[in-house]
C-alpha cells in the first residue's frame, strides 16, 4: 500500500525514467546472460566511463571476452546482479589472466607501436 501511495506522489517523468532504467537493466542482463550461456559461464567487472556511463567487461569461462556500455554505473551493477554472474572489483590478477586474445587483438594493441601504420 505504501508503495502505491509513493508511486502516485512521484511525478510522471520520474516514473517514466525509472521504468526506462528498469527496461535497460533487463535488456543488459539478458545480453550478459546470453554471453554467459554461450561461453560456459562468465565473470564481469564494471568501470566508470565518466559522463558516458559505465563499461561492463565480460570474460567467458572459455577465455572469450566482450563488453557492453550502460548509461550509469548503478544500472550496470543491477544488470550484473540480475544476470547472476561473479563481479570483480578490478580487472587484474587471476581475472585478467582468464582473457584469451587472438591475432586481431594483438594487431590492434601493438600495431601502431610495433611495425604498424603510424598515426598521422
Amino acid at each position: 500500500m505504501a508503495e502505491t501511495q509513493q508511486a502516485e506522489t512521484q511525478p510522471a517523468t520520474t516514473r517514466r525514467a525509472e521504468a526506462r532504467a528498469e527496461r535497460t537493466v533487463t535488456r543488459l542482463a539478458g545480453r550478459i546472460s546470453a554471453f554467459s550461456e554461450a561461453h560456459g559461464g562468465a565473470e564481469g567487472q564494471v568501470a566508470h566511463l565518466g559522463e558516458r556511463g559505465a563499461r561492463i567487461v565480460l570474460v567467458g569461462a572459455d577465455g572469450d571476452w566482450g563488453d557492453l556500455v550502460a548509461p550509469t554505473y548503478e544500472i550496470a551493477e543491477k544488470a550484473l546482479a540480475e544476470a547472476g554472474i561473479t563481479v570483480h572489483e578490478s580487472f587484474d590478477g587471476e581475472f585478467a589472466q582468464k582473457v584469451r586474445t587472438g591475432p586481431y587483438e594483438w594487431s590492434r594493441m601493438a600495431g601502431i607501436q610495433v611495425g604498424g601504420a603510424r598515426n598521422g
